[in-house]
């Protein structure tokens, strides 16, 4: 097993978070949750001067952190016909500027082996009615990633996770997913450990 690590993680709260929460936790790593509600550290992503705030305080209270994981970020589900342009901005905003700003923040507040997880989704591939906003959100996010990995300072890594939807989802989706093949959260959360764990970066993990 790899040296344990102080991780931040972002959207601790969800089905997602929670899983991710547990796998980090049964492999002896110390997890500090931040959310906007309920958690160690309170953050709101979307907003630039709360992540701000949030590494200011992570470094008073916990020291130097060595992985930010995160398993947040909202967008809209609505037909293209009545999206605002609020509805993308929002869907930007919600799951692709913050994720960003985790990143570009962190690099200076972060030591150099730090490691970025960020979360993205299936529809970046697999287009869905009603999901144009995730699609572009998701392949924003993935084409993030891949850029920023050769910029990042030092051996600073960053990857994304890309799952397809959660057997433990499908009750709240209905048949949006109708003929996709379903996974365990627990595999999704598997591969933030790749990714916190491993040495690879600029990478996609699809969990499908």
């Amino acid at each position: 097993m790899n040296a344990k690590q102080k991780v931040v993680l972002i959207g601790a709260n969800g089905t997602l978070g929670r899983a991710v929460h547990r796998a980090l936790r049964e492999r002896g790593h110390q997890v500090v949750t931040a959310s906007r509600k309920d958690a160690d550290v309170l953050v709101d992503i979307t907003d630039p001067e709360s992540v701000r705030a949030m590494y200011e305080e992570l470094a008073e209270r916990v020291g130097a952190v060595d992985a930010v994981a995160c398993a947040a970020g909202s967008v809209p589900w609505r037909p293209l016909t009545e999206l605002t342009t609020a509805d993308i901005r929002g869907g930007l905003e919600g799951k692709v500027v913050g994720q960003i700003e985790l990143v570009r923040q962190g690099v200076t507040h972060l030591p150099a082996h730090a490691s970025y997880t960020l979360v993205t989704g299936i529809l970046a591939r697999e287009p869905l009615l009603t999901g144009s906003v995730a699609s572009l959100a998701n392949g924003a996010v993935e084409a993030f990633v891949r850029a920023a990995a050769i910029e990042l300072p030092g051996r600073q890594r960053v990857n994304a996770v890309s799952p397809t939807v959660f057997e433990e989802s499908l009750d709240v989706y209905g048949d949006t997913f109708a003929g996709f093949d379903a996974v365990p959260v627990a595999r999704a959360a598997n591969a933030y450990v790749k990714s916190i764990e491993g040495h690879r970066t600029g990478q996609i993990f699809r969990v499908e």
